[in-house]
């Protein structure tokens, strides 16, 4: 079930952010989604912006999903979206198992799918549909952060 936690801010000197707690499980993808696309609506993102984040938002939470809390209950999962101008700063958190996904080299995508080694796709995916990303590990949480302008 997701659990509605939003905070807006209508100050134009600050940015606009809105989160929401989701249980880390891949029958919530669809209302991970369904919260993003809404608020990238409302803030007149462009659609092809819309698509590539909405590419990088299903590989990131999908990936905490499949093995951030692997081996244990299922956990849970913040997103946070801060709009401020053109730009839309998305912050996936979990307190799962830490994992940097920056921290593997990029796929190299010219060899043949038999060729390359398994995994690394979804990541690869997600720096190219975002303008940037990073990760961090603080008090107990993972944090991925993906910047994109969205006009």
């Amino acid at each position: 079930m997701t659990q509605a936690m939003e905070y807006r801010s209508t100050d134009p000197e600050k940015a606009c952010i809105v989160e929401r707690e989701f249980e880390a499980v891949d029958e919530q993808l669809h209302d991970v989604l369904g919260f993003l696309e809404e608020e990238l609506e409302k803030h007149g993102a462009g659609r092809k912006q819309m698509m590539a984040l909405s590419l990088a938002m299903e590989e990131a939470f999908v990936n905490v999903a499949h093995y951030a809390y692997e081996g244990m209950e299922p956990g849970k999962a913040w997103v946070s979206l801060s709009f401020y101008d053109d730009q839309l700063t998305i912050t996936l958190k979990d307190t799962g198992i830490p994992f940097d996904p920056m921290a593997n080299e990029d796929p190299d995508i010219t060899m043949s799918a038999e060729q390359r080694k398994i995994g690394g796709l979804g990541i690869f995916m997600i720096k190219k549909s975002t303008d940037s990303c990073s990760y961090e590990r603080k008090d107990g949480y993972n944090i991925l952060k993906m910047n994109k302008a969205i006009r």
